[in-house]
């Protein structure tokens, strides 16, 4: 069985050749020591996961082809995951777990307590691939650029519903039994916690469901996973 997973941004479909860029080709020839013959798993996020054969390899490019699906297209729930980034590493995480954990969009956003001012969106979106391939993912989430909270907040849609980490309702983890299925949100904070006029403006929003992740005030980078826990739970694709 093979068991390498790539990721690749090209279309998937039996007999379909692909060629494979200078970072593929160097990591399957020089790291994992693959050789024309040996198989390979291929997914793009749109074709599912399919079991490709190497038919040429060098250190900075090759060929495969497509022989058959090993498995079907996989979509995760219709949740986003709204965070104020982090340390790095930390931001990392988040990204990698969110993915991992089915997450349809991860979105950054600077509010006012927010500790880093810009992110490297390219790096990020990368750590989602890595998670996908990872994790046997056939879905990859977009990560966006950094923007402020406010923007994001004034265009949006009533019919996503946000689901509000607040560390002001540190109690007894709530189950969202009740909550309805439908797209969603979740929203994390910042570490140094959320401004008086960040409260007051998500409490007047309908849109917003305030939720407790425990008696204990959480980590900006374990509370998003707590709140993906249990949303997945109630409401998503783990039930």
């Amino acid at each position: 069985m093979a068991k390498i997973r790539l990721f690749i941004d090209h279309p998937l479909a039996s007999g379909q050749g692909i060629a494979l860029n200078a970072d593929q080709a160097h990591y399957l020839s020089s790291v994992m020591r693959q050789q024309p013959g040996d198989d390979i798993l291929l997914f793009n996020g749109r074709d599912g996961e399919w079991l490709t054969r190497i038919q040429r390899l060098a250190k900075r490019n090759g060929d495969v082809v497509a022989l058959e699906q090993s498995a079907p297209q996989l979509d995760p729930p219709d949740l986003w995951l709204i965070f104020a980034p982090i340390k790095k590493a930390r931001t990392d995480f988040i990204v990698e777990k969110a993915a991992e954990m089915g997450a349809a969009r991860i979105m950054p956003v600077q509010t006012d307590h927010t500790n880093s001012e810009r992110i490297r969106q390219d790096r990020l979106q990368a750590h989602a691939v890595e998670a996908a391939e990872q994790c046997g993912g056939t879905f990859v989430p977009e990560v966006t650029d950094l923007a402020p909270l406010s923007r994001l907040l004034d265009g949006w849609d009533g019919t996503r519903r946000i689901l509000w980490a607040d560390e002001a309702m540190a109690g007894p983890a709530q189950v969202l039994a009740g909550l309805a299925p439908g797209p969603w949100a979740i929203l994390i904070g910042p570490e140094g916690g959320w401004s008086e006029s960040e409260r007051k403006r998500l409490r007047t929003m309908e849109c917003v469901t305030r939720m407790a992740l425990g008696p204990r005030i959480l980590r900006a980078d374990t509370a998003a996973v707590a709140a993906m826990s249990l949303w997945q739970a109630a409401l998503g694709d783990w039930r």
